[in-house]
């Protein structure tokens, strides 16, 4: 190296040290100053001649240097006042053969501690958001819905009720039936909450919505550089991220008969396997499956197995189309509209007595699902406290094509009935009133011409 030409070593560490953003300081182990940087002397209002040889808490006596090198141990990121300004200060025990020989020690200031202080800052915002989004994965984690928010007095969801609850103290395995937007998902929310596993994770995943070439991925997890893609560390499966807790399989007649397979050695080992990985995972989950679709037509086309059926069909629960409990509607109505209003920032009070008479009319395919969606519908288009049957244009037209179709099919009723009488008139005047060669022209048997001659008011004698 030319020294010459790049500088003195010693010079170049006095400039380096002399900015004007760090002040340094450096004791030996006797407290002595033995080093002090020009821009921290300028900052401690001292002369820097004056203060090189002398013991440090003479000349400043806050200082924590001593302390520090008497305990051996470093200090980051104190905040200490000098001079009525706040500085970012870190200090430094310097070893040599084992043996604390001095310290060092940095204060930040002017621009740099601002830096510093936006630093903390961002961090205690990143610390923060960390915790909100922990906070927001251990909700999506937690069952949302209880037995409360069952709503429905009629006979089928009392009982529905009360079977939830008896189910809830178990560990079986459940199996919910039922059509799309009976409210299969909020049963499996309750019995978790109704059980012993409700402190612990209710994870659900919808078969139908997830890829089949990734279902089991995220089911069971897989091992760091198990296929091509995979995340470093590997991923951890849903049925992992449910230990102890319980795990809702949402439409489960979507999963292909390989899957099938494979959940089946689940629930009968009690035991996973990440893809990539050499041993078992045991877990200790309760499972519930829900279909809207009917498994044991499906077990008869081949399409679902049933050693699979009779595992998870150990409880059986069936959520009710709302036409098989219309007396609900009312509740259901009040109970979804306070729901809505809390979510939309709204104040509808209610449905009109002639709109709740429009919903008893429908027959809901779409079930409560429909139900909520109209009323949603309703509520962002109208200002009115009570929602009136205007406010439902869509189900007016429904229930009218309904009423349109009814008469026609009265009307295709009463013409058959028409042509038949005529029919069996013809038949009766060629045969010259003969009931027996009557029916042999109609190829029908004489018994059935006779209750069809009653029935027309065409019997004589």
């Amino acid at each position: 190296m030319n020294r010459g030409q790049d500088g003195d070593p010693a010079e170049i560490l006095q400039i380096v040290a002399d900015n004007e953003y760090e002040g340094v300081i450096y004791v030996d182990d006797g407290g002595i100053v033995r080093f002090i940087s020009q821009s921290y002397a300028d900052f401690l209002n001292i002369n820097r001649e004056a203060i090189i040889g002398r013991y440090i808490n003479d000349v400043v006596p806050q200082s924590m240097l001593v302390e520090v090198m008497k305990s051996g141990k470093p200090q980051f990121g104190d905040v200490w006042n000098i001079n009525g300004q706040h500085v970012l200060v870190h200090r430094f025990p310097i070893f040599k053969d084992g043996k604390v020989v001095g310290c060092l020690g940095k204060s930040l200031f002017k621009d740099e501690l601002s830096l510093a202080r936006e630093f903390i800052r961002r961090v205690k915002w990143l610390e923060d958001e960390l915790a909100f989004y922990r906070d927001e994965l251990d909700k999506e984690r937690r069952a949302k819905y209880d037995l409360d928010q069952i709503i429905g007095k009629s006979d089928v969801m009392v009982k529905l009720k009360e079977k939830v609850a008896r189910v809830a103290k178990t560990n079986s395995t459940v199996l919910i039936t039922g059509e799309s937007g009976t409210g299969k998902e909020l049963l499996a929310h309750a019995i978790h909450n109704a059980s012993p596993r409700r402190y612990r994770p209710f994870v659900r995943i919808n078969c139908t919505s997830i890829p089949e070439d990734l279902l089991e991925s995220e089911l069971f997890g897989y091992e760091e550089g198990s296929f091509t893609g995979a995340k470093k560390g590997g991923k951890v499966g849903k049925f992992e991220q449910a230990q102890g807790g319980t795990i809702l399989l949402d439409e489960i007649g979507d999963m292909n008969r390989t899957m099938q397979a494979k959940l089946l050695r689940v629930l009968q080992e009690k035991e996973i396997e990440r893809i990539g990985g050499v041993k078992p995972i045991p877990v200790d989950v309760r499972v519930i499956a829900s279909t809207n679709r009917n498994l044991e037509e499906m077990i008869r086309t081949n399409l679902f197995r049933q050693d699979l059926y009779y595992r998870l069909n150990v409880v059986l629960l069936f959520s009710p189309p709302l036409r098989n409990r219309k007396e609900d509607i009312p509740l259901l109505t009040k109970h979804l509209i306070n729901q809505l209003n809390e979510s939309l920032g709204t104040g509808t009070k209610g449905v009109t007595p002639e709109t709740l008479q429009l919903f008893l009319k429908y027959d809901w395919p779409g079930n409560v699902r429909e139900l909520k969606n109209l009323l949603e519908q309703a509520i962002n288009l109208s200002d009115a406290g009570y929602l009136a049957p205007a406010d439902f244009p869509i189900l007016l037209k429904r229930l009218s094509v309904k009423k349109d179709f009814s008469a026609g099919l009265k009307n295709f009723a009463g013409a058959m009935d028409e042509a038949e009488r005529e029919i069996l008139a013809a038949a009766l005047a060629r045969s010259g009133g003969n009931k027996k060669e009557a029916a042999r022209l109609l190829n029908i048997h004489r018994s059935v011409l006779y209750r069809k001659l009653k029935k027309h008011g065409l019997l004589k004698g």
